[in-house]
C-alpha cells in the first residue's frame, strides 16, 4: 500500500502561483511513477504531469506545459506541482497519484485531493 497526502491548495488570483505538495509513504513507494491530475466540476479527471521518481524524466499535458512543473524531493518523500500563471480554468480539485509508466500513466493509488480556486 502507498499513502498519498496532498496539501497546498487554496484561493489565488489569476496570474498568480501555487505549489502543491504530495507526501508519499508506504511500501516501496519510490518504485512508482508519480503524477498529478485534476478534476473540475462536471468534468472528467484530467492528467496533468508525470515523473519517474528519482529520475529526470517528466511528461506534461499540452494544457499545462510551460506553466506547471512536477518535481520530487527524495529526502522528504514529496512530490510537488509548481503552478504558475494560473487561470480561472485551472480551478479544480488536484490529485496526486502513484502508478506505473510515464505515459500513458496508469494510476494505482490516489490521494484525497486538494482544492484550487483561481479568481478572475
Amino acid at each position: 500500500q502507498v499513502q498519498l497526502v496532498e496539501s497546498g491548495g487554496g484561493l489565488v488570483q489569476a496570474g498568480g502561483s501555487l505549489r502543491l505538495s504530495c507526501a508519499a509513504s508506504g511500501r516501496a513507494f519510490s518504485r512508482y511513477s508519480m503524477a498529478w491530475f485534476r478534476q473540475a466540476p462536471g468534468k472528467e479527471r484530467e492528467f496533468l504531469a508525470s515523473r519517474i521518481w528519482s529520475e529526470d524524466l517528466t511528461y506534461y499535458a499540452d494544457s499545462v506545459k510551460g506553466r506547471f512543473t512536477i518535481s520530487t524531493d527524495n529526502a522528504n518523500n514529496t512530490v510537488y506541482l509548481q503552478m504558475n500563471n494560473l487561470k480561472p480554468e485551472d480551478t479544480a480539485v488536484y490529485y496526486c497519484a502513484a502508478g506505473s509508466r510515464l505515459v500513458p500513466f496508469k494510476a494505482d493509488y490516489w490521494g484525497q485531493g486538494t482544492q484550487v480556486l483561481v479568481s478572475s
